[in-house]
């Protein structure tokens, strides 16, 4: 399987993204399991299957594109990389207190880390964010390899790491979080998610309350044709003097709005409404 996905890591990226669409649909046909949560996914958010059928060849395209954005050498895909919105992360940054980039499951949201060394990497150093080991062994090694390779540093997912976080942004860099990922029991609050209940994630909360640094939301596009990526950057005001539940709940409406404007791109086949593992 390494040699197979190392192969592959050479193929051009519109012969990978069309093979993910293919998987994306095999996959959606194959599993009445994911299929269901699809659609109770995109009726819960009110969305059409019309306008969220795209999301089927994407989540196919998310796991195909992996091998050319982690292994590919960097000279060979800055090229294709493109911001909009770059200034408010620069002015974030200029505030000297480093900036939480919070990425939903929204198009590409690997490519984040290495757009952002590639742009900001000079003078903030690698992008940091908190890292679960990979069921697969020959797969983690390749998960930890890539990333790093890709200008993310790794934190723990422990205590540890969130010192490790912490650190990072006195430092003035930037760390990433997914806000829309299912956190461990204990480390989050329900709060509605597309007026259903859903276990948020408050860590970016507490960091930004702790340390100032301001947040952003931020997503990966991909473009039609192996075409590339274009990181967009967006402006985020969470209530963070008010309770844990009100600004998560905050922060999901802001996530509502940006998947809502391309619900095509969004990972509808996500168990979003799971209950959270315990951790230790």
């Amino acid at each position: 399987m390494q040699f197979l996905f190392r192969l592959s890591a050479r193929l051009p990226l519109s012969l990978l993204h069309a093979l993910g669409a293919a998987l994306g649909w095999l996959v959606y046909l194959g599993s009445p399991t994911y299929r269901r949560r699809f659609h109770e996914n995109i009726v819960q958010a009110g969305v059409p299957f019309a306008r969220a059928r795209g999301a089927i060849a994407g989540a196919g395209r998310l796991a195909s594109e992996l091998p050319w954005i982690w292994l590919r050498p960097p000279a060979h895909k800055q090229a294709l990389l493109r911001w909009e919105g770059a200034a408010l992360l620069e002015a974030a940054l200029a505030q000297g207190k480093g900036a939480i980039l919070m990425t939903p499951h929204l198009g590409c949201f690997e490519v984040i880390p290495q757009a952002q060394m590639a742009h900001f990497g000079t003078q903030r150093g690698p992008m940091m964010a908190l890292y679960r080991p990979a069921k697969r062994a020959w797969f983690d090694a390749l998960l930890k390899q890539g990333r790093s390779a890709c200008g993310l540093e790794l934190a723990p997912a422990s205590t540890g790491g969130v010192r490790m976080l912490l650190k990072a942004l006195k430092q003035g860099r930037v760390i990433g979080m997914l806000p829309d990922q299912v956190p461990p029991e204990g480390l989050g609050v329900w709060a509605p998610f597309f007026g259903r209940p859903a276990y948020t994630m408050t860590l970016a909360l507490r960091l930004a309350q702790q340390t100032g640094a301001p947040l952003l939301m931020t997503w990966g596009e991909r473009l039609p044709g192996g075409r590339g990526y274009v990181i967009h950057v967006e402006p985020l005001a969470l209530p963070l003097d008010q309770p844990g539940e009100v600004a998560a709940a905050a922060l999901n409406a802001a996530m509502e709005q940006l998947i809502l404007k391309r619900p095509d791109a969004y990972l509808w086949g996500y168990a979003r409404y799971k209950q959270p593992r315990e951790d230790a």
